[in-house]
């Protein structure tokens, strides 16, 4: 869903619109010092994450820095045509910019903490994030292209377990697609939602929706709200890693029983599964409380770790 305007009456939107000197200075100004995560690319990267030519790495060098110093250098970088890339990712607000916090408040969310991402023409290939996502729009425009979740056979995705960003990637490059190598990305590209915003607009991202973010600018700021995700540890990246240890190597017809299984205890109508229980005798079918979780959790990892649980 694009909201447009939804956060055009902040202070820094307005600054913004300005120039980019009046946002970084104001910026600026709210920096408390505190060193973010960040990154920097060759020239000839043309400003995409990615991996490396051997992809045994990523493309890029991570930093710690504050804001400032990030800041400093999208300034010097701006007076070429080409230049390193460079951007903080994924900052909390909270952290280096508290004062940002009470002058510019989300209208839709109470009690969720804000990350900003700050930098100069980034490209980040098409992933997915394991919560809902507002994505706000401060400074500069921004390209998103999103896929729904049914898609991710068409986007050909990369290890699930190495990527540059932590959650898996498409390997495709959507500025230039080698559709002899990727033939299927047509497929994905018909059903592809586009979403062209400026300073000021948002967009609602469900969870799990790959979703491909193109910055256009020499300065761009993003301001971001992730919540209601399954677990703050990415826990469904774990299962699903656990699932590619365990179950996969079954044979066909193993995996496709697993599969009916999970489909009637996880994926299908929970009441469906537990109806014909009596509630006292439920267990992890019923609903649990946050010890409850905390000790069948403690004694699966104490199962795993001596070797009863697979894998």
């Amino acid at each position: 869903m694009v909201l447009r305007g939804l956060v055009a009456d902040w202070p820094a939107v307005k600054f913004a619109r300005q120039s980019p000197e009046a946002i970084c200075r104001y910026l600026v100004e709210r920096d408390t010092g505190a060193p973010v995560d960040a990154i920097m690319l060759r020239p000839e990267e043309n400003g995409r994450i990615f991996y490396n030519a051997a992809m045994d790495g990523f493309n890029f060098l991570k930093n710690r820095l504050p804001l400032s110093r990030i800041i400093e250098q999208i300034a010097r970088y701006s007076a070429f045509d080409s230049a390193p890339s460079v951007a903080a990712q994924s900052a909390p607000i909270r952290s280096c910019l508290p004062r940002f916090l009470d002058d510019n408040r989300m209208p839709l969310l109470d009690g969720v903490e804000p990350r900003i991402w700050l930098g100069n023409a980034i490209t980040v290939p098409a992933h997915f994030d394991d919560a809902n996502n507002i994505a706000c729009v401060v400074a500069g425009r921004r390209r998103f292209t999103l896929f729904p979740p049914e898609q991710i056979s068409n986007l050909y995705i990369g290890p699930v377990d190495f990527a540059p960003t932590g959650a898996p990637i498409s390997l495709v490059d959507f500025a230039a697609p080698d559709f002899d190598r990727f033939p299927r990305f047509r497929e994905a590209w018909r059903n592809a939602f586009v979403a062209d915003l400026g300073s000021g607009d948002a967009l609602f991202i469900p969870p799990l929706w790959w979703h491909h973010v193109r910055s256009l600018e020499k300065c761009n700021i993003l301001v971001n709200y992730w919540w209601g995700a399954s677990h703050e540890d990415n826990a469904g990246l774990g299962c699903l890693t656990h699932a590619l240890l365990t179950l996969r190597r079954l044979p066909a017809p193993q995996r496709a029983a697993w599969a009916a299984v999970f489909q009637h205890y996880v994926f299908g109508e929970p009441e469906l599964a537990v109806t014909h229980i009596p509630e006292s005798r439920r267990g992890v079918l019923g609903a649990l409380d946050e010890e409850s979780v905390r000790r069948r959790r403690a004694a699966l990892a104490a199962r795993l770790k001596s070797g009863e649980g697979g894998g």
